[in-house]
């Protein structure tokens, strides 16, 4: 099993120490959220949808996380080497309809786009055979914390302190010491580039899955959606100067000159990576093979656009996909599932004008 390199622990200010780990919160809260399910046994999707929502305030008929973001649609095309891994009919049909979501991390449906650390596409990709393929990724290249269990603890640590009205430094601090892959998240959001679009953003699908080729072999791999666009980077006073909506108009002036693709690349394990755990990061010299390509042509507001009503639950998968052992996986399927729930509870109810566009934009 391979181990992200450790990272010595840094004494840093509180209130730094705030917002960095209210980076690491959300893009866990948002990791499990862009998809739906977690078992009986404790933490119950209940206990972490109800951590989530303390966490980031009410927002009736909105995602609990990522609650911010626009539909998007396009087409994907499959390649020979997806072919020859997967028997799913994607990627031997010539173009398959795609619907979509960008986002961005956080609980706030008003959050300012260009000051998000976390960006993320959800797709679902419908093939000609009628079976239906959802995909769930973040600009995060692993996960914050190893176990259900320890996201839990994070998002709790998120809860704002009745006293103060904030998040107690100290809980997530705690969440740092105990976690490697917590702190090696917290060094990625702080050094990593931010992009400048949404469409020059690599989004990771972090879990393994499992590919099953017509002849039945398996192959084990993570998934990636590589950019087509180069990155340009945002410095932080381009960031502060932004528009709330940034992304969302900077992604429709491309879209008005023209389609925007990303490449769908598959990296393969070595023997002894970790299959089970999105915490751990794999080597980047791994082999990869490119499955498809997907072009996004299309977007629209989440309000009324077809996106709203999707649960974008990455386990479901066609004939050919399979789900690895992750115990998370199945947890954000639980957790996506139960929010979704909730969130079409309160659309139906009438409690939720502003998510449904009913009070106008804001």
């Amino acid at each position: 099993m391979s181990t992200p390199p450790a990272t010595p622990r840094k004494r840093l200010p509180l209130a730094p120490l705030a917002a960095i780990a209210a980076v690491v919160a959300l893009a866990g809260i948002g990791f499990l959220y862009v998809a739906g399910r977690l078992g009986d046994t404790p933490p119950s999707a209940r206990t972490l949808v109800g951590a989530i929502e303390a966490a980031a305030g009410p927002h009736p008929g909105y995602r609990r996380a990522h609650s911010r973001g626009v539909c998007v649609g396009g087409w994907f095309e499959g390649t020979a080497d997806g072919a020859a891994l997967s028997s799913a009919r994607v990627f031997a049909q010539d173009r398959v309809p795609v619907l979509g979501r960008l986002s961005i991390g956080g609980g706030d449906p008003h959050g300012a786009e260009a000051g998000a650390r976390v960006r993320s596409l959800a797709l679902q990709l419908r093939s000609d055979d009628g079976a239906d393929w959802r995909l769930a990724m973040n600009s995060f290249p692993f996960f914050a914390v190893p176990s259900a269990e320890a996201f839990l603890e994070q998002t709790r640590a998120q809860i704002p302190d009745p006293a103060t009205g904030k998040p107690d430094p100290a809980r997530m601090a705690a969440v740092l010491a105990k976690y490697p892959s917590a702190r090696a998240f917290r060094d990625w959001a702080a050094s990593a580039p931010w992009p400048n679009s949404w469409a020059n953003t690599t989004y990771n699908g972090i879990h393994t899955f499992v590919f099953v080729a017509p002849d039945g072999r398996r192959q084990p791999l993570r998934w990636s959606l590589r950019p087509r666009v180069p990155l340009v980077a945002m410095d932080a006073a381009a960031r502060a100067a932004a528009t709330p909506d940034y992304l969302a108009a900077e992604f429709a002036r491309r879209l008005a000159a023209g389609p925007v693709a990303w490449d769908l690349v598959a990296t393969l394990p070595a023997p002894g990576d970790a299959l089970d755990d999105p915490s751990q990061l794999w080597p980047a010299a791994r082999p990869t093979r490119t499955l498809g390509t997907l072009w996004l042509d299309t977007m629209a507001a989440q309000a009324q656009g077809v996106c709203r009503d999707v649960n974008f639950d990455p386990t479901v998968l066609p004939p050919g996909i399979e789900r690895s052992d992750d115990p998370i996986l199945a947890a954000r399927a639980a957790v996506y599932a139960h929010s979704f729930n909730r969130r079409e509870r309160e659309i139906a109810r009438g409690q939720a004008p502003e998510a449904t566009g009913q009070e106008g934009p804001r």
